[in-house]
């Protein structure tokens, strides 16, 4: 089940915006100047992190393959118990390094990185 990006969730944003932990340049960077990295082991693809990008960064789907069978044995379980479902940046360069994505994340799975 991919989650559409329309499915912006205005309180939860706020909610990340006002985080005392927000991490990166609160969408001041340039596009690309940092990338946004997806901890497969630690993502369940509950879609937080579409809900709140204001650049449609993310897409939540169905783990490829080949990245399921890199995941361990504990995170391939947890992989299957939720729906074999996480997150991928298929617009990364659009990231701006807002950093609400990493505090809106329930998983800690991302992590932003300057590029480069």
């Amino acid at each position: 089940m991919r989650h559409a990006p329309s499915r912006r969730n205005p309180e939860k944003t706020k909610r990340a915006a006002a985080h005392p932990k927000r991490p990166g340049e609160k969408c001041e960077a340039a596009p690309g100047a940092f990338v946004p990295r997806v901890n497969r082991s630690r993502c369940e693809g509950k879609g937080d992190c579409e809900e709140v990008c204001p650049y449609d960064v993310f897409e939540v789907r169905r783990i490829d393959d080949a990245d399921f069978a890199a995941l361990g044995l504990l995170a391939k379980l947890k992989s299957v118990a939720h729906g074999r479902q996480t997150a991928y940046t298929p617009n990364a360069d659009r990231c701006r390094a807002c950093g609400l994505c990493v505090v809106a994340c329930p998983e800690r799975a991302i992590d932003l990185i300057k590029a480069g």
